[in-house]
Parts: C-alpha cells; sequence; structure tokens
C-alpha cells in the first residue's frame, strides 16, 4: 500500500519493530510530537526513547 502512495498507520510495543519497518516514525511525549525520525533504520533506539520519555525537550519537535 506504501509503494502505491497510500498511508500506512504501525503501531507497535516493539522499537525495534518500527524501527525496522518503517519510512518515517513520528515520536510523541504527552500527547504531542516531539520528533521526527526521518532515516529509522540509521536511528539510535536510546535516543528515540529520550525523545518518547520528554528527556531534555524543547518546545519545538527534534528532527534526527
Amino acid at each position: 500500500m506504501a509503494s502505491e502512495g497510500k498511508a500506512v498507520l504501525l503501531i507497535s510495543s516493539e522499537l525495534e519493530e518500527i524501527l525496522g519497518m518503517s519510512d518515517r516514525v513520528l515520536v510523541m511525549h504527552e500527547g504531542r510530537i516531539r520528533g521526527e525520525i526521518a532515516d529509522p533504520a540509521g536511528a539510535d533506539p536510546a535516543g528515540v526513547l529520550r525523545i518518547a520519555a520528554g528527556v531534555g525537550l524543547s518546545e519545538e519537535p527534534s528532527v534526527a
């Protein structure tokens, strides 16, 4: 479906699964999008978890 230009929403509790299967990841904290991972395959899982936990967040979303 994604190759046809359709959006696919993947929800999982497994971070490695999300990073391995996604083209782009939006990270939320307290109900707000706080980060965008443009290259999930090369993302640092610990960094993604820090964003999700709200560690060191400013008002602007971060891009990794």
